[in-house]
């Protein structure tokens, strides 16, 4: 890519970073997907899956790090928190704040895809450019910009109960406060099969407490259990 095409990711850099790439071309293959070497196979051969590969190791150790010296819990504690810091949604949101989609290269067709199928590009873009400060700078800088972005939602994370099994935590809630197990029902389904979208209630007995949507009933429950315990715990 000539100057003035890497321009904007230097920009992004600079202002997001702090730090303007020696080699520009990490930060330009962290931010392109599969599909669009698909598209331009003549002018353009690398993709973010093994910078990905890599910044999702780097994500791992950090989180553990911070875990382990910070916090005395049990080992299951510390993965369930560990999970919830790292998974799709949170490092997907985390790359929303950040402002690069515009700068991801992808398909066509992938620009008009799910929402869930966006998230999933910034999550994986998330990850590759932790890859690409780790080669740039090093673990020390790497690990400051996870902190900055991933580590410091924990506390967030703690006072939501949101680390726990959504499911799991409303049956306690429910069972204690109402005396009943939650029941979930498909309310809807829509579209093709390969990408059909489930909205499902759960109930207390004949009460509809929330709704939830998703691409599979497994996650419409969960994000219909995370809306019931909002409910219960406000």
């Amino acid at each position: 890519m000539s100057g003035m095409q890497t321009a904007p990711y230097q920009q992004f850099a600079r202002e997001n970073l702090g730090f303007e790439f020696e080699n520009i071309d990490l930060l330009v293959t962290a931010l392109t997907h599969r599909s669009y070497v698909n598209e331009h196979r003549k002018s353009v051969s690398e993709h973010n899956e093994r910078l990905e590969f890599l910044g999702d190791a780097v994500l791992e150790l950090v989180v553990t790090d911070f875990l382990f010296r910070n916090y005395s819990e049990a080992e299951g504690i510390l993965t369930s928190w560990r999970a919830s810091l790292v998974r799709t949604e949170s490092i997907g949101e985390a790359g929303q704040k950040l402002g690069y989609e515009p700068l991801v290269r992808m398909s066509r067709g992938e620009k008009q895809g799910s929402e869930r199928a966006r998230l999933q590009i910034l999550a994986n873009a998330f990850e590759a450019l932790i890859g690409a400060i780790y080669l740039e700078r090093g673990y020390d800088d790497a690990a400051v910009f996870i902190t900055k972005h991933i580590t410091s939602k924990l506390d967030g994370i703690l006072k939501e109960g949101s680390w726990r099994d959504p499911k799991s935590h409303l049956q306690e809630v429910m069972q204690k406060v109402d005396g009943v197990t939650p029941r979930y029902v498909v309310i809807e389904e829509v579209g093709p099969d390969h990408d059909k979208v489930f909205t499902l209630g759960v109930y207390a007995g004949d009460r509809l407490v929330s709704k939830g949507i998703g691409p599979s009933k497994q996650a419409a429950q969960q994000e219909a259990a995370k809306a019931a315990l909002k409910t219960y715990l406000r």
